[in-house]
């Protein structure tokens, strides 16, 4: 239960306003006269072309409008607040970003562009503050576990980014867009977007810059926390980014798509020559997909990409990987190469088969001498769903084969059942698990001392979970109860070398609630978690590190013809930075205000006014966060008609 404090109070007074929340975006079908609202499909839940209530999973959707609408500057600002996410931020524009998926850890949720799976193999961590806000067309977070589809990672859910793709509507169609705001803040993109009754394109290029504010609060070095030393400087941040993609439909359905992106960044931060003080980050993904249909009822899709995560450190501008060897600066490149194929199978009407194969090869490039400095896995799986009446059943199975910890079998059951209205009643357990990391496995020894054990286990889990949804033409709602136990959970011991040593119960629930009325666009998220300590040690019943227990968040939104307005409220509890949480961040509540204005054809003037009462906070303890920032964009999108 909430204490009764001033934070309690904001996020009781969020959830009674509107008790759960809701993120799909409804549009009209024009065919309809009756207005009839479309429904949202979803693929990254089941590998397939789902409608959003037959993917019995917890879903949040955000869609290209959900984005201009809310005029993010990050990932951070677009994720912050729904359902089951926490997010922990090392600094402003720029810092590393951490996303704990239903209180599991930072690398338990799988990120994947486009289907092609991102991340540090050194880390195992997904460099989500390097991608491009510009970039992204849809965004699909599916909560829960999805091992027995994916393999490895998916212990606290998968999120899915789709870059922009041109139309094929036979036009062109340029588009610019410059922002400017606070702390010497800008940001430009120009792009070209196109096709015809068969070819698609897109093609775009950006870069973004900001003077920072310092990433590190005064008094870290005293207390020996976060960045270890006192560095009041601004820590800037620039990025260059560009993406394209290219599609070709034929005739008999056949499509062949390929997708393109990188996004290149220079970070400063507070550290010293065995952390470095200045990063250079980069992240590439290209894949290429082949999808066709031998028969009537079997589809086959061949996939096939590669994602790159090079990270390079300095010291006042001086490279140290030669004179500190093992102390953290220098290089740690990575490379993910992957291949899938994949057969949907229609049975029967309602009935589909899916079955498939997925190879993953993993490479580090370094200074740092690994021992290891490539594996493999190869995964094979199988999932049918079936709807047989008012009942839905999913059911799933995978086996994976890694060189380094051998075979791992996941699998997963779901069952729905649709009444009347649009409601939904589903119920699933499903089991996932993480393999280490090349550091927690190869890391060489330091002072002939191991840093590494090559004979750690994967972390597992099994999760249950049972909810309730409602779809209606204007309103939505949704919630989601689950349980998560997570064993042989990696941690280091007193000799800092990492073990299977601990465990994790944990426990939450999910709201969500969403309605249009008179004009007004409302959209309400509620979390409530518990992410406890469940390892025999001396940490037994304590809340894993940086974890809000409870989060809450409104969207409201309004159009008065060619202005718009809108805000965005967002409340979370205390958290702890440490497993003996002797480290507290207190809750907060911030306020974000939005405007636009259509005042021409195909040009819009957008407005932005963040933490609006200048909220001091810390999501990662003695890391800034940014205070009230102000933003304005000229946009210029014309329609093809």
């Amino acid at each position: 239960m909430l204490k009764k404090t001033p934070l309690a109070a904001a996020i009781l007074a969020l959830s009674l306003s509107s008790s759960f929340a809701y993120a799909q975006t409804a549009s009209s079908d024009p065919s309809n006269d009756q207005n009839t609202t479309l429904k949202t499909v979803v693929v990254t839940a089941t590998r397939t072309a789902t409608t959003e209530n037959d993917t019995l999973s917890s879903v949040t959707v955000i869609t290209r409008d959900d984005i201009e609408r809310l005029q993010p500057t990050s990932l951070v600002d677009l994720l912050t607040g729904l359902p089951g996410v926490s997010i922990a931020q090392t600094g402003g524009i720029g810092g590393q970003t951490s996303i704990y998926m239903r209180g599991t850890n930072a690398d338990h949720t799988l990120l994947l562009i486009d289907g092609v799976r991102i991340g540090s193999v050194s880390t195992g961590l997904p460099a989500l503050e390097q991608v491009p806000v510009e970039a992204i067309d849809r965004i699909e977070i599916v909560r829960g576990p999805r091992a027995s589809l994916y393999g490895s990672d998916a212990i606290g859910g998968v999120i899915q980014i789709f870059t922009r793709h041109g139309q094929p509507n036979g036009g062109i169609a340029p588009s610019v867009s410059v922002t400017g705001g606070s702390h010497g803040y800008i940001n430009s993109q120009a792009g070209v977007s196109g096709g015809d009754s068969h070819l698609w394109y897109n093609a775009s290029l950006g870069g973004e810059y900001t003077s920072g504010i310092p990433s590190c609060r005064m008094g870290a070095a005293e207390l020996g926390v976060a960045c270890f030393v006192d560095d009041p400087r601004d820590d800037a941040y620039r990025n260059w980014n560009g993406f394209a993609n290219f599609g070709y439909r034929w005739d008999n359905g056949t499509e062949l798509v390929f997708d393109w992106l990188r996004s290149k960044s220079n970070v400063e931060y507070a550290g010293s020559p065995y952390s470095g003080d200045d990063a250079v980050e980069e992240q590439y993904v290209a894949g290429t997909r082949l999808t066709f249909t031998p028969i009537d009822i079997w589809k086959v899709t061949l996939s096939a990409g590669q994602s790159r995560d090079d990270y390079d450190t300095t010291y006042q501008g001086v490279y140290y990987g030669e004179y500190f060897p093992r102390m953290g600066t220098g290089y740690f490149d990575s490379r993910r190469n992957q291949a899938s194929w994949q057969n949907d199978i229609t049975l029967a009407p309602g009935q589909l088969l899916t079955v498939g194969a997925d190879y993953e090869q993993e490479h580090i490039f370094s200074d740092t001498a690994f021992e290891q400095t490539t594996r493999g896995d190869a995964g094979a799986f199988a999932q049918y769903q079936g709807t047989f009446g008012q009942n839905e059943v999913q059911l799933s199975a995978r086996h994976d084969h890694n060189d380094q910890f051998g075979n791992h079998n996941t699998g997963d059951a779901s069952w729905g059942y649709h009444f009347d209205q649009g409601l939904v009643l589903s119920a699933s357990y499903g089991t996932a698990f993480h393999a280490p990391t090349f550091d927690d496995l190869y890391y060489p020894a330091f002072g002939g001392v191991p840093t590494s054990n090559p004979d750690l286990k994967p972390e597992t889990s099994r999760s249950a979970e049972i909810g309730l949804t409602q779809q209606q033409d204007n309103w939505n709602w949704g919630l989601n109860a689950y349980q998560t136990r997570i064993s042989n959970l990696i941690e280091l011991n007193e000799e800092f070398v990492p073990e299977n040593v601990s465990r994790a119960l944990i426990r939450g629930v999910e709201g969500q609630f969403g309605f249009n009325l008179d004009g007004w666009r409302v959209q309400n998220y509620l979390t409530w978690l518990q992410p406890k300590d469940d390892g025999n040690d001396g940490d037994y019943g304590k809340i894993l590190p940086r974890r809000a227990r409870q989060t809450a968040r409104i969207d409201v939104d309004r159009s008065f013809g060619k202005f718009g307005v809108g805000a965005t409220f967002f409340a979370a509890d205390a958290r702890y930075d440490d497993a003996a949480n002797a480290y507290r961040m207190g809750g907060y509540a911030t306020t974000d205000l939005r405007a636009s204005y259509n005042f021409a054809p195909d040009w819009r003037v957008e407005a932005r006014l963040a933490n609006v009462f200048d909220k001091n906070y810390e999501t990662a303890y003695y890391y800034n966060q940014l205070g009230r920032t102000w933003y304005l964009t000229l946009r210029f999108t014309p329609t093809i008609h």
